[in-house]
């Protein structure tokens, strides 16, 4: 077994509520993530699948736990973890008044690369993900297609090693779905290591290497698509997620 890239260790999170108890959002999530993988997030609405993609990219702190990269915890590498991350929200949050180039030219800055390299770099993506003919438009002229289209090229923007795409397909037509597969399938053929939130459990089968489920801010199973399959004696992720949910509540 290979060392892992990244090792999530006893992850805990409360969010603190005027007048009343501390919710909970994860109770002691514990996993590892391998170089070239690509990992999914699953579970329900609340489940605890976003607050822990935000804590992996260091958007918030965990209220207690550690997260280990290279074997030291990324708040004692911070600058060098964030360079080798690109995140991509749920939600599009695009500088309105730039276009889609100067998006791109302006997130490649703020991670300190040089003029030069930024510009190429930006121009590989805007052919690599077919927004040539939108380059020069306001975000607001973008359908909810090219604007998440805009949102992967911006997480690669400074050739992360890390890709965390937080339900990166969520509200899309399926032919537009099935191709930002493809640019996920191309990631992990060069090497990057993704993680993957989704609701999509038939996307989760077509393009994940291990999947974890979550419920109630707990990890209830982490393994390949196929075994848990065969473990649940299923023939779809969705049924599995049933059933596991059922597990919880029968207990």
């Amino acid at each position: 077994m290979p060392d892992p890239f990244l090792s999530i260790k006893n992850i805990k999170k409360f969010y603190r509520l005027p007048k009343q108890p501390p919710l909970c959002a994860l109770q002691g999530v514990s996993f590892e993530i391998f170089e070239g993988e690509v990992l999914g997030l699953l579970g329900v609405n609340g489940a605890g699948k976003t607050t822990l993609s935000s804590i992996i990219a260091t958007l918030t702190p965990p209220s207690t736990g550690e997260l280990l990269w290279k074997g030291l915890s990324v708040y004692k590498q911070l600058p060098a973890y964030r360079r080798s991350v690109g995140f991509c929200p749920q939600k599009p949050n695009l500088d309105q008044l730039l276009s889609l180039e100067e998006n791109l030219l302006f997130a490649g800055r703020f991670f300190g690369m040089e003029e030069k390299a930024v510009r190429q770099q930006t121009q590989m993506l805007i052919d690599r993900l077919g927004l040539g003919a939108y380059a020069q438009a306001q975000a607001s002229m973008l359908s909810g297609g090219y604007k998440q289209r805009f949102l992967i090229a911006r997480s690669l923007i400074q050739q992360p090693k890390l890709v965390i795409l937080d339900e990166p397909t969520v509200g899309l037509d399926p032919h537009i779905r099935h191709e930002l597969w493809q640019v996920i399938r191309d990631l992990r053929s060069s090497g990057v290591t993704l993680i993957l939130t989704t609701h999509y459990l038939e996307e989760a089968e077509a393009l994940c290497d291990r999947v974890c489920m979550i419920d109630q801010g707990s990890i209830k199973s982490l393994d390949t698509p196929k075994n848990l399959l065969r473990t649940y004696d299923k023939h779809k992720l969705e049924d599995v997620l049933l059933a596991i949910r059922n597990e919880g509540k029968s207990s």
